[in-house]
């Protein structure tokens, strides 16, 4: 089952969501680009935060989520526009002057192997900017796949779309081998949720990114049972105090300039 995409579900943690990509935009030291590429854009929100940096810059959004698309292109003005694409497959008429990808590459399998193809469409002295999240240990994953694992729901997700990403290191190294000059970190979150407007932030959090595709390929019988008990396992691992449920999260960083 491929899945799909929930815009408003997503964009329910807007704000905290679009931290690391306004931390791994400040670290991008282009002054004015002629092109700038977002793969992976999502809903736009964050795209537009490109044009806004770069007003005299051709900004596309590309993302292979027809939803994702459809409520970006509301965002689109006279040099920014959106277009349905798979990162995987992407190429560009021409060289780009900066390439953006804001947690997108954990859902490709094995894309330590796409940054050479990556680096290519990026014009010579141009950048390649990418944060993914480094958080595929804590708990809140842990619990999904623990409880994936077990009978009735294992037959139904063995082969759905699992999120994996890098340490920093091994950006570096693979990138830096393809004669890049690299900067790369991680950034630890310590997002505050807000438990009496939302009793089960985590879940919320996580069933609009890395645990959506397991819970829609459940059948419906079985995904409300699902739904339970992770909501259980999640409240115990991140229990609320004072009205509030601290969940931190771990972010891995990568700008990339492409040699001259």
């Amino acid at each position: 089952m491929t899945h799909t995409w929930d815009p408003d579900r997503y964009l329910s943690y807007a704000d905290e969501r679009g931290r690391p990509f306004v931390d791994l935009l400040a670290r991008v030291p282009v002054e004015a680009p002629r092109t700038v590429v977002d793969l992976g854009c999502g809903p736009g929100n964050l795209t537009r935060l490109l044009a806004a940096r770069w007003p005299e810059a051709d900004v596309l959004g590309v993302d292979a989520s027809e939803e994702m698309i459809a409520r970006a292109r509301s965002e689109e003005g006279p040099r920014l526009r959106f277009e349905v694409g798979d990162v995987r497959e992407w190429t560009p008429p021409a060289p780009v002057d900066v390439v953006v990808s804001n947690a997108t590459l954990q859902w490709v399998p094995g894309h330590l192997d796409l940054l050479p193809r990556l680096v290519d469409r990026v014009a010579p002295g141009g950048h390649l900017a990418f944060q993914v999240p480094g958080n595929f240990e804590e708990p809140s994953h842990v619990a999904l796949r623990d409880l994936a694992a077990e009978a009735p729901y294992a037959d139904h997700v063995r082969d759905v779309a699992a999120p994996s990403s890098h340490d920093a290191v091994d950006y570096l190294r693979a990138l830096q081998d393809l004669g890049c000059e690299v900067d790369a970190w991680e950034t630890t979150y310590v997002h505050v949720l807000d438990a009496e407007r939302d009793p089960d932030p985590v879940f919320t959090w996580v069933s609009a990114t890395g645990a959506r595709p397991t819970l829609q390929a459940l059948p419906d019988d079985l995904r409300p049972g699902f739904e339970q008990e992770y909501r259980r396992r999640l409240r115990e691992a991140y229990p609320p105090r004072a009205g509030a449920v601290v969940l931190p999260f771990r972010r891995v960083f990568v700008v990339a300039q492409r040699s001259a």
